[in-house]
């Protein structure tokens, strides 16, 4: 994966483990939770991006979860959670994480 595609990846699994934690347990990650989870996240695949960049990322997974939980009822919310919590499966096939995935490409071209 390029490094491009490994930071696109990395803002969708911290939008979908934000989503996850905010339906779960009503509260959303800090920013340090969330640089955190991109840490452990870059360390399964023997990759690293300084903190800095962790932050930023998380910011971004931030940004795009709550808008995602903005915009649904609390049941589609869920739905929504639920699959990008699978999408991140490499072997899981999803049209509505394909969309997010998008989103997330989008969100980083706007950054640079």
């Amino acid at each position: 994966m390029s490094e491009r595609g490994t930071r696109v990846a990395l803002i969708f699994a911290l939008a979908a483990e934000r989503l996850s934690a905010y339906y779960e347990h009503g509260q959303w990650l800090t920013e340090a939770q969330g640089a955190s989870l991109a840490a452990e996240w870059l360390a399964r695949s023997k990759r690293t991006l300084p903190l800095a960049d962790r932050r930023r990322l998380s910011a971004l997974g931030d940004e795009l979860a709550r808008s995602i939980a903005a915009g649904l009822s609390r049941e589609a919310g869920l739905h929504t959670a639920h699959e990008m919590m699978e999408a991140l499966d490499p072997n899981f096939h999803s049209e509505l994480a394909e969309f997010f995935m998008a989103e997330c490409e989008r969100m980083l071209d706007r950054e640079a």
